[in-house]
This record gives structure tokens, C-alpha cells and sequence, in this order.
């Protein structure tokens, strides 16, 4: 059973007064397999970051239906998708959203505040996922003073740390360099092929969706193509 299935998803947004609303998703149908890595690209304005706020909970389709591992979206009620989103998804932004006086440490236990984990594992919990990204030599350093490679490998850990079945993951490398792009995405393919997690990756750069085994383009709204990746890039390759 696929772990994400979409079918006919349509997201509209009311205009202001006076103004005409607008169709950010028409249609779009599709299922991710538990494990896959899937890209989904598409230019400005095709609906792609409007497709992930809908997957991942942090906003509601218009018309169609969503089912989260087997549960149907339209049944669950704020409490629980609130629930199911922080214990079963992990979130990357371009933005890294780090508490930038907080350290490494504190920012990976936040999603642990909002859940029934007893407090006295959070530490162990946090600094697992952190030695995951290879960040254990920062953990006590403030957010605001990592490289961005290093706050993007944070964000990573704070995404892990609930052990989430998904995570999303909205153009990771958009505000890095060449190399610390690299090593990012080497780090979120290990994530899929070595420990198993689906990984639904949003980005604009045909070469960073060719390291997913899946890319979904939209168009205007509407998913175009929905094809494998011939040749996969391998992040390995590049980072020594």
C-alpha cells in the first residue's frame, strides 16, 4: 500500500475583494511507494510547494482526496493531524527556520516538545539524530554561528529526530553553495537507501531531482510527467 495517495487534488485560493481566485492545483493524482525517493520540480507558480503543504498537513486541499498511510485526511480532525504530522513527517526548508540563539542541541529537541517521548531521551534522541548529519562537533554551538551547509545538516537532524516515516523536503540546497549542496544531498540519500525513509523533494534544478528515483513535473497546476530517473547522480561521487 502506497504510503502517499493522492487522487484528483485541486487547491484553490480565494481572491481578495474584487479579484478573481486562483487554481494552484488541478487535478493532481499520485502515489509514492514507502521508501522511494521522489522530486518533484516544476518553474515558478506550477503548484509544486502548494502540492507539499498539502502531503505533508500544513494546508488543506479544495477538492480531491489524501491518504496518509492508509488514513483518509478528510477523517482526521486538527488535533490529530497536528499529531500525525510531527510524529510521522520531518520538514526541510531552503530557510533552515533554526532558532538562531538556541544551540544545535536545543533546536533538534524541539520537535520532541510536542510529543509523548518522555523528556528524560530527548537528549539521546537529539544527539543520535545529530551524529547522523556528522554535526557532533557543533552540537553545543549557537545555530547562528554554523556555516549553511552546517544549519541545512541541522535542519536534517531536527527532521530525524522523531524518526519520521516521510520527509519533505523544500529546495535543501537553494541557499548553498555548489559543495555543501553535495553534501547534503549525500546525506539525504543515505537517509532513503541506507535507513529507509521516503523522501519527497521539492526543487527547481533538474540536476539535484536526478538524484531521486522519481520526478514529477507540474505545469501550471497540473502534474506533466511522472517518470523514473535513467541515471541517477550519486552524491557520493562528489564529496570526499
Amino acid at each position: 500500500m502506497p504510503i502517499i495517495e493522492a487522487k484528483n487534488l485541486e487547491k484553490t485560493y480565494d481572491g481578495e475583494a474584487g479579484t478573481a481566485s486562483t487554481q494552484a492545483l488541478t487535478g493532481a493524482t499520485l502515489n509514492i511507494e514507502e521508501g522511494e525517493f521522489v522530486a518533484i520540480m516544476g518553474p515558478s507558480g506550477s503548484g509544486k510547494s502548494t502540492l507539499l503543504h498539502i502531503l505533508g498537513f500544513l494546508d488543506k486541499q479544495s477538492e480531491g482526496t489524501y491518504k496518509f498511510n492508509g488514513n483518509a485526511i478528510e477523517e482526521l480532525d486538527d488535533a490529530e493531524l497536528a499529531k500525525t504530522r510531527n510524529s510521522e513527517m520531518g520538514f526541510v526548508f531552503q530557510a533552515f527556520n533554526l532558532l538562531p540563539k538556541a544551540t544545535v542541541l536545543e533546536n533538534i529537541k524541539l520537535p520532541l516538545m510536542y510529543s509523548a517521548i518522555s523528556e528524560h531521551v530527548w537528549n539521546a534522541l537529539a544527539e543520535e539524530a545529530i551524529e547522523a548529519v556528522g554535526l557532533s562537533h557543533r552540537t553545543h554551538h549557537l545555530a547562528a554561528q554554523l556555516s549553511g551547509g552546517e544549519k541545512q545538516r541541522a535542519a536534517i537532524a531536527r527532521a530525524l529526530v522523531m524518526k519520521p516515516k516521510v520527509i519533505f523536503a523544500d529546495e535543501p540546497t537553494g541557499n548553498l553553495d555548489s559543495r555543501s549542496g553535495q553534501a547534503v544531498m549525500k546525506i539525504i540519500q543515505d537517509l532513503n537507501e541506507n535507513h529507509g525513509h521516503t523522501i519527497v523533494l521539492i526543487t527547481h534544478e533538474t540536476y539535484t531531482a536526478e538524484h531521486a528515483q522519481r520526478i514529477i513535473r507540474l505545469k501550471d497546476g497540473e502534474i506533466e510527467s511522472d517518470e523514473k530517473v535513467g541515471h541517477r547522480h550519486k552524491a557520493y561521487e562528489y564529496i570526499k
